[in-house]
């Protein structure tokens, strides 16, 4: 079976939809619960204050960890009984990390639906599946009779934690969850352009303009009018259609990133980049903008 058949066969298990449908409104319903102390946790787990999503930053612990652990390992089983000890050391490290990457995937995982919900319940679920193993590893490590037994489950769940991290790389590379989804700067207008007469945008109103071929949002709002890329940066949602805050923020409709109108900052996640701010003004009756340039340039 190759790898896209593999892929495919995930997406097509209506089991992992339902299962998907049934966890997630618990995991938001459980930070929404906390209130605003709920909602800055959930920020910090997003790595919204890190500006780039932090389960993937640790997911190198546990990963490098057993790595190290199956090198040290193999030199064991070589004959060189004095790597023992690095070995263990290192499986329990690489536990202690799978905690925090399961938390941060599972706060990323609550941001996805349809089949990025479903590949990605896959690999949080082959990481249980390699976590227990580990775990049952070090328990064994510490008895001399079952040794064999403890690295022979530790090179097991390497095998499992390596089929998850595939479908962790394709999610990334493939389905661009964690991607900058405005990352495309060099293509939006550098100069002014019009985009739409300033009577055809109403107060408290969004509407989706072109600036030339890139989509853009235009807010008016306490009548000022402010312009950010028009695609969410988390998934690429349509922010024309989500929700015009009192406090001169958008929120996304399709997993309810909140942006500033101001300067496109993320105020809420799951959404870890910010949006591309647009300078404004009105010219002869015309909305025109450009891409923000910061004072002095």
């Amino acid at each position: 079976m190759d790898q896209n058949t593999t892929i495919d066969r995930i997406a097509q298990q209506s089991w992992l939809g339902e299962a998907a449908d049934a966890i997630r409104p618990a995991v938001l319903e459980a930070f929404e619960a906390g209130g605003e102390a709920g909602r800055e946790i959930k920020n910090f787990l997003h790595g919204t204050w890190l500006g780039h999503p932090l389960h993937p930053v640790i997911t190198d612990i546990p990963i490098g960890a057993w790595t190290t652990a199956a090198v040290l390992d193999g030199l064991e089983l070589l004959g060189e009984e004095k790597y023992a000890p690095g070995a263990d050391a290192a499986v329990s490290v690489g536990l202690a990390g799978a905690m925090g990457a399961a938390v941060t995937g599972l706060t990323d995982w609550s941001g996805t639906t349809g089949v990025r919900s479903k590949i990605g319940l896959m690999h949080a679920l082959l990481n249980v599946g390699a976590t227990a193993l580990y775990a049952t590893s070090l328990v064994l490590r510490r008895r001399k009779a079952t040794r064999g037994t403890a690295i022979g489950l530790s090179m097991l769940g390497y095998g499992v934690v390596s089929a998850s991290a595939y479908l962790g790389g394709h999610l990334v590379y493939g389905k661009q969850v964690g991607v900058d989804h405005t990352a495309t700067a060099d293509t939006y207008p550098k100069e002014f352009v019009a985009v739409l007469p300033e009577n055809e945008l109403a107060e408290n109103t969004m509407r989706r303009v072109e600036a030339g071929e890139v989509p853009v949002l235009l807010a008016r709002k306490n009548g000022e009018i402010f312009a950010i890329a028009h695609t969410c940066s988390h998934l690429g949602g349509p922010l024309s259609e989500g929700r015009l805050l009192d406090d001169g923020s958008v929120q996304c409709p399709w997993h309810g990133s909140v942006f500033s109108l101001k300067d496109g900052s993320v105020q809420s996640g799951p959404a870890t980049e910010p949006q591309p701010s647009f300078d404004v003004r009105v010219n002869a009756g015309q909305i025109e903008v450009r891409l923000h340039k910061p004072e002095g340039r």
